[in-house]
């Protein structure tokens, strides 16, 4: 298996929402295409960001820790027909479990909860690729890139007002506004 870890959200021209996963000791990244809901799930999540009230992922993961229940890992196990698969490995009163998940809900509660995330190595020699120089760059740009701070800054609050006003669909335009400033795009 390979440990992964997200390094980003990504649309798609067809405006379908989706994840990067990147090897954690390599270069390879496995995309994935992912529903809306979950995309923003894990933006949140990503950006460390709680809204007022729990969404169905944070009220998971609260249910896990308060009822002793320890997630130990996902696995990203198969793809057939460009549909990947997901197991959660959990603890639960000394005894393990491994629950059929699809990978961008078991990837949010990972966030969530700092469980380690891991990609068969037959689905990653499949489906994954070595991005090019500047799409690297662009990435590396994307978190340093800082000449409109005054800007990225006034978002940010208005992102976090969107989400504790439960505005899912403005907080997900204005997290977009931020990863194009942080870009230089």
């Amino acid at each position: 298996m390979v440990e992964v870890r997200v390094n980003g959200l990504f649309m798609t021209q067809s405006q379908a929402s989706g994840i990067i996963l990147k090897e954690q000791n390599g270069n390879r990244a496995l995309p994935i295409v992912i529903g809306e809901y979950e995309a923003q799930s894990i933006a949140l999540a990503l950006e460390n960001l709680k809204p007022p009230r729990p969404i169905t992922h944070d009220l998971t993961a609260n249910m896990m820790e308060i009822l002793g229940i320890s997630m130990d890992q996902v696995i990203i196990t198969d793809l057939k027909d460009n549909t990947y698969y997901a197991i959660i490995k959990l603890t639960f009163a000394g005894q393990q479990y491994e629950i059929d998940s699809r990978p961008s809900d078991a990837i949010a509660l990972a966030l969530r909860l700092g469980t380690p995330i891991y990609v068969e190595d037959m689905v990653m020699e499949e489906a994954s690729y070595i991005p090019e120089e500047d799409e690297v760059d662009a990435h590396k740009k994307s978190y340093i890139y800082r000449s409109k701070e005054d800007e990225l800054e006034q978002l940010r609050e208005q992102l976090k007002k969107a989400v504790e006003k439960e505005e899912y669909e403005k907080a997900a335009k204005i997290r977009d506004q931020i990863k194009r400033l942080e870009s230089g795009s």
